[in-house]
Order: C-alpha cells, then structure tokens, then sequence
C-alpha cells in the first residue's frame, strides 16, 4: 500500500471505477483536495485489463457510444480533459452489432437513426411503421433524461417521470409488432443491461442502446486507458490516489459524521466528505448497517442485482482470425430474454462475441472474448475463496475442471458461428461469477448492479445522499451503469458540493 500522509482531505473517494475518478477529478477540477482509495493493485473497476499470451483483454468495456463530436458523452469527456488521449477505433457503420440466431440469419445494427432503419426496413420491409415507432419512441425518452440530454432543462430531477420508468421493455417493444423475430432483434442487444423480460424498463433500454446507434467505438488496446488518463488528471489537479488500500471500516465523529476511514493494514484516512464507489450494499456493511434508517437498510438489501457471467477469453495464432470491427449477439434460442433464466440443458442460451481493438493490427484479430450468463449460484461450492493479483488463493481442482467443461460447453456452439475455430486458437482461458466478485468488490459478481424494475420503479431509486451526511454514493446503481450512466451519476453526486448551472455550462463549452 502507498504512503497515506496525515492529513484531512476535503473528499475521500472510496473506489476507483469510473464513477469514483470521475467524482475525484470534477472535484479536484473545482479546487477540493481529493484522495481516491482502490483496493486493488490495478485501477478503473470495471475498466481493467489483463493479459494472457501478450493479447489484452477488457474486463468490462468492450465498446462505448455518443463519443461523435457534440454528443453527451464527448463532451463529458472533454470537461473531464479525457477525450484527447483515447485511441479510439469507430465501429461499422453498417453492422456495429449483429444479432445473429441458431437458423444462421443475421441482423445488423447500424449507426445513425437514418441508417439503423434502412438495414432493418431491408430485412422487415412489412415493419416500416413499427421500426419508424421505435426509434421515435427511444428518442423521446432519451429527450426527458435531463443531463443524457445536454440541452434538457438542468433544473429538472433526474427522476421525475415516473411515467417513463413503469413502461416495461419488453411489453413496450411487443406492443409496436406482432413479428416475434423483429421483437427479438430490437431487443437483441440486451445483455447490455442483462434484461430480465418482465422488469426491465424500457428507458434502461432507450438510453443504451440510443447511445450506441448516434456513435459506436472500440478502445484500441483496452479500457484501462481511460482510468490511466484519469489518474494522471486527477494527480495533476493535485488529486492523490493509493492503491492497495481496502476500506474496511470508519470512524465517527460525535455528531454522527464520519471522521475516517480505517483500511485493512489498520491505518486510517481522515477527510470532511467521503463518496462511496461501492455497491451501496457493501457501502452499508464497511460504515455500519445501525448508522442508516432501518428501513433504507432493509430496502437496499432487498433490491435484486443483474446476473453474472462466464466468459471464456481466446488467444489466436498470428494472423489466423481476421479482426471484427462489430460484435455479435448470438442467441441459440429463439427468445433473446430467456438466456437470464437459462436452463442448464440449453446453456448456454446465447453469448456475446467480440474482437478487441488491437494496436498491432488493423486486419488481424490477436484475440477474442465470449461471454455469456451463469449465476454465481453455480459456483458456490468455492464462494468462501478469494483470488486477485497481490492476493491469489487457488480454488482448487474441482474449480479448473469446472471451468474446463463450460469453457468446451461455449466452444461448441461458437464452433457453428466460425466453423474451423479451434485451429485457429492458441489457448482457452476462463474467468467466472467469482472472478469478478473478487476484483469488483460487490457481493454475488453482478454485471451491472442493482435491477432495475418497472414494476416497483421507485424501489430501486438510489440517492446520493444518504443518512449520513458527509457520506454519499456514486457508480452504476446511482442513474445507471455503463461508461455513459456512470460519468452523469458521477456528475449528479458532485452537484452536491458544486454549482449544478455552472458545471452543465462548463461541459457544453468543452
């Protein structure tokens, strides 16, 4: 662990995910001291890296959306002094993601609205006004996002309309067509937000996939970029970062405030704000369940996280699988929802296919990621195990032999995507619900966080602030996840301590 001098910072960052150094560099940009805490070696949360066989594989972001010049996530990422040191690589414009089923058809999305109907009015000449319907739909929900939608009225709270946040995905999307494969292929990207078909809103839907259709990019050589720039702005504002530094618990000060932070070595860290990057679940155990109302308790650790997955990343022989500039959505079974509740029979249901941006070569593949669902309940005869860089404990046996198996289980069905892949494979490695547990910090490996449901839309509605009241929350369960969901709740909780108006301002000047 880095050296923590003795001091009070004016906000102690507990995480360092993007929500965390996002919320670190705004306030260190607006004159705060800052010291982000990570407890793992590596920074960025679901923004790290790692390596097998000298190819780089991301952990969590395989592509981003509204990165074209003006749109909401460029121009965040201009205010945040990010933009400018990405290597970015612009996804097909015909196709950025497939969506391909077990019949061997495929559908593409492509980017721009104009040009995203084109392709499937092509495929679903009979479905002109359903498609048309969609996207106007999609759009109007993102038009009432205030902060997704820069011009918005700033004033306005992110959560107002209750209206758009009971609207269920799937019954909204079966109400514009009676085509069940059209239904599935408007939905087919929903391992995005891994899609639960009788909860999931369909502003969750709206607000990611629309980002993805106005631009979509791959991170050339991985997204662990985007913490490193991150980082080092933070430094240069004058922001610390320590890493190895695992909170464990704090202290308080009489009038209920927290006074510090205590880390697993026993040293502490004093500050006069603290924002928790942390699942709000663990963010409850680490400051003390009787510190907050027992209701909000109760409420939190209620709430229903998303799936977990399995993922089985390859290595090829050089220059043996051409590079895929677009992802691919391949389902096994005729319904895109079914693969959360999958049947063990049938899994895998459906995966996710990508070709990572490689600096090495723009025709090449050196590598690739297949990832699909499993439930952390599969592997729960290793759950009282924990294994991450600087702290390895195998699992054993029995856990190498597991994975084994679905990793075959997965190669099998990609086998009928790429016909001839083994040959072309080096070596098969596998990470599980527990791998991302472990180097995530939540408690079950949830992709995305806390579920988002139209049926108790309120329930899951998570503030910033909380009881206590230099203690507040920030990441993916605040608005919603993903690069662009993380940065505006990184934002929302900094409205807390900076002028709202000023900010907004700031950022459309960028």
């Amino acid at each position: 662990m880095s050296y923590i001098p003795e001091k009070e910072y004016d906000f102690v960052v507990i995480g360092s995910g993007l929500g965390g150094l996002a919320c670190a560099y705004i306030l260190a940009k607006e004159g705060h001291s800052v010291a982000v805490l990570e407890k793992n070696t590596q920074l960025g949360g679901n923004l790290q890296v790692f390596s097998r066989d000298k190819s780089i594989f991301d952990t969590g972001v395989h592509y981003i959306g509204g990165l074209d010049k003006g749109q909401m996530l460029y121009q965040f990422f201009k205010y945040l002094d990010l933009y400018d040191g990405l290597k970015l690589k612009r996804m097909d414009e015909d196709g950025y993601d497939v969506i391909r089923f077990a019949d061997g058809k495929e559908y593409k999305h492509g980017i721009g609205y104009d040009n995203f109907k084109r392709l499937l009015i092509a495929d679903f000449p009979e479905e002109v006004q359903a498609i048309e319907q969609f996207c106007s739909d999609m759009q109007d929900i993102c038009k009432n996002f205030p902060l997704y939608n820069l011009d918005a009225e700033i004033t306005a709270d992110y959560f107002d309309n209750q209206d758009y946040r009971t609207i269920n995905a799937y019954a909204h999307i079966c109400s514009l067509t009676q085509n069940e494969r059209l239904r599935n292929v408007l939905a087919g990207s929903n391992p995005l937000y891994a899609g639960v078909k009788d909860k999931t809103p369909f502003y969750v839907h709206a607000l990611i996939f629309n980002s993805y259709i106005i631009s979509a990019y791959k991170l050339i050589d991985g997204g662990s970029q985007i913490a490193n720039i991150m980082s080092r702005n933070i430094k240069a504002k004058g922001g610390e970062i320590f890493r190895k530094s695992q909170v464990i618990s704090a202290n308080y000060h009489d009038d209920g405030n927290v006074k510090e932070v205590v880390l697993s070595n026993g040293s502490v860290v004093r500050g006069r704000n603290f924002v928790s990057n942390m699942h709000p679940e663990v963010t409850i155990d680490i400051f003390g369940e009787k510190r907050f109302l027992t209701a909000y308790r109760k409420r939190v650790k209620s709430l229903e996280n998303t799936i977990s997955s399995f993922t089985v990343h390859l290595t090829f022989h050089k220059d043996s699988f051409e590079y895929l500039n677009h992802n691919i959505y391949q389902y096994n079974v005729d319904d895109v929802w079914d693969g959360v509740d999958y049947k063990q029979e049938l899994w895998p249901e459906g995966f996710f296919v990508c070709t990572p941006a490689s600096s090495k070569s723009d025709k090449y593949a050196d590598c690739m990621s297949v990832m699909t669902y499993m439930s952390i309940k599969e592997t729960e005869q290793w759950q009282n195990t924990y294994n991450v860089i600087g702290h390895t404990e195998e699992r054993g046996a029995a856990y190498e032999a597991f994975k084994a198996e679905k990793s075959e289980q997965v190669l099998k069905t990609l086998e009928k995507v790429f016909p001839g892949i083994r040959a072309k494979i080096k070596n098969v490695y596998s990470s599980s619900p527990l791998t991302y547990r472990d180097y995530i910090g939540n408690y079950d490996g949830s992709l995305y966080g806390i579920l988002k449901s139209s049926k108790e839309p309120v329930k899951s509605v998570i503030n910033p602030k909380t009881k206590i009241s230099n203690l507040y929350l920030t990441g993916q369960n605040l608005i919603f996840h993903g690069i662009l969901g993380v940065t505006i709740g990184a934002f929302v909780t900094c409205f807390n301590f900076v002028d709202r108006k000023n900010i907004i301002d700031k950022v459309k000047q960028a």
